[in-house]
């Protein structure tokens, strides 16, 4: 009896306590994370922009109104002062100037002409290359010797070359569908060095022009010289007939050169990059976009890079008429110094790695004006794949391509602080006639492709700060 008993009041306890309604806890409401109709929210972009956008008069003002923009020139001071305005206008609301230590370098007079045996002296259309040494703007005359590409330079000895102006014919590849990556494979040769060539014994360097166009307009190039170079010859740039032309002359006969240049450097001063910003709602992270706002110096620099500094400005424009609220803080940069050294981009490098500031995105432009096709993608795996993930959204617009991964030299000193990198990849197929001469003007662009590239920029914008 008692170990029954012992067994039953357990039971007995434990279904009395079962039994027992417990306590109703009231219903919670669920917390709610605002999700996007990705697709409506594109179209309200895109609405706006192609309605409404003024990339496209602001780029009228830039290259018209103030024309060339050189480094350390009154021309870069003025678009300075209009970047300035023109953030203002699109609802920046922290704008402020970065100093920026530039080469002073001034073209000059500039001429070369050549003769064939006996003839007469011939002039040819020309420039010197950006940073270029001169003769003291005296002349300096030379038989002209032709090299076609590294592995004849290399069997040439230093007779054979000694106070010779050698002339470098070799042409972007046009079988290369991609023009940027012909005219970088172009760009990288060693032939280009005014430095090597100079080191055989060369006087000076002539080069066909790096362009995809068949005429007589000669493209610019930065030339950069080694530290230990003794004699720092003058390098200039013809355009693509008169090199075609040059070449056959060459084959059939001697040919002398003359050449007079002027060209000098001046040591360095201030220029600015100009940056503003919407300070993000959430955090302080940051989205850059960046283009360059110099042009050469006898260039109107419509689609290089006239065309990326209106696009960044317009992104920022339309993402405060939308009324977006930015997660992280977007901000432009529009750089410095890129045509002939590169300083604005290393000077915003070296502040946001003195700041420690927190960078999750980089997206940048300089390749035209042109219809857009895509983003270069410069990151790793896993933030491609994120990007991936979005094609469906771009689709509609054109945008297709997003497996080119290469980033713009604008930005591209960001990598080395592991900030990811894009940068918007448009139809470059007429983007080498203009670029870095006297015909890449506001006539060469086109609104609607225009404004179609800072669509496609405010979209990826959008996602990635209401993502990342």
């Amino acid at each position: 009896m008692k170990r029954i008993f012992i067994i039953i009041l357990p039971l007995f306890l434990s279904g009395f306590l079962f039994s027992q309604k417990k306590p109703q806890k009231k219903p919670t409401k669920k917390l709610t994370v605002a999700k996007f109709n990705y697709h409506d929210e594109f179209t309200k972009i895109s609405d706006e922009i192609l309605s409404n956008g003024t990339a496209y008069e602001n780029l009228g003002e830039l290259t018209k109104g103030i024309g060339p923009r050189f480094s350390a020139t009154p021309g870069y001071d003025k678009a300075t002062e209009w970047a300035e305005k023109k953030l203002k206008e699109a609802g920046a609301e922290n704008i402020w100037k970065q100093e920026v230590r530039v080469p002073v370098w001034i073209r000059g007079r500039e001429s070369l002409q050549i003769k064939a045996g006996s003839g007469d002296w011939k002039n040819i259309r020309m420039l010197s290359f950006g940073n270029s040494e001169g003769t003291g703007g005296k002349d300096l005359s030379a038989d002209i010797l032709l090299v076609k590409d590294i592995a004849e330079l290399n069997t040439l000895t230093s007779a054979q070359v000694r106070d010779k102006i050698l002339f470098v014919n070799s042409s972007i590849d046009q079988k290369i569908v991609n023009t940027v990556d012909s005219y970088l494979i172009a760009a990288k040769s060693k032939l280009l060095s005014a430095s090597i060539i100079g080191k055989k014994g060369a006087k000076g360097l002539i080069i066909r022009s790096l362009t995809t166009a068949s005429d007589d307009v000669p493209h610019a190039k930065m030339i950069y010289y080694e530290p230990d170079d003794k004699a720092r010859i003058p390098a200039v740039t013809i355009g693509v007939k008169s090199a075609d032309e040059l070449e056959k002359l060459l084959k059939r006969q001697t040919v002398k050169a003359r050449l007079n240049m002027s060209a000098e450097s001046k040591g360095e001063t201030i220029n600015h990059n100009i940056i503003g910003e919407i300070p993000g709602k959430k955090d302080s992270k940051v989205i850059v976009l960046g283009a360059q706002l110099d042009s050469w110096d006898f260039a109107e620099g419509a689609h290089d890079d006239g065309c990326g500094v209106v696009q960044c400005i317009e992104v920022l424009r339309a993402l405060k008429v939308l009324g977006f609220t930015n997660n992280h803080t977007i901000r432009i940069v529009l750089y410095a110094n890129s045509e002939n050294g590169g300083q604005g981009r290393e000077s915003y490098a070296a502040y946001v790695k003195k700041k420690e500031e927190k960078h999750i995105f980089a997206l940048g432009t300089d390749s035209g004006g042109y219809s857009p096709r895509g983003f270069s993608l410069d990151m790793p795996p896993q933030r491609r794949k994120l990007i991936f993930e979005w094609k469906k959204y771009f689709l509609p617009y054109g945008i297709y391509d997003f497996d080119q991964t290469y980033a713009i030299q604008d930005i591209s000193p960001l990598k080395k602080l592991d900030i990811p990198l894009a940068e918007l990849v448009v139809d470059t197929q007429r983007y080498f006639d203009y670029h870095h001469s006297t015909e890449d003007t506001f006539d060469k662009v086109n609104k609607r492709e225009l404004l179609l590239g800072a669509v496609a920029m405010t979209q990826l914008i959008f996602m990635v700060d209401k993502n990342w």
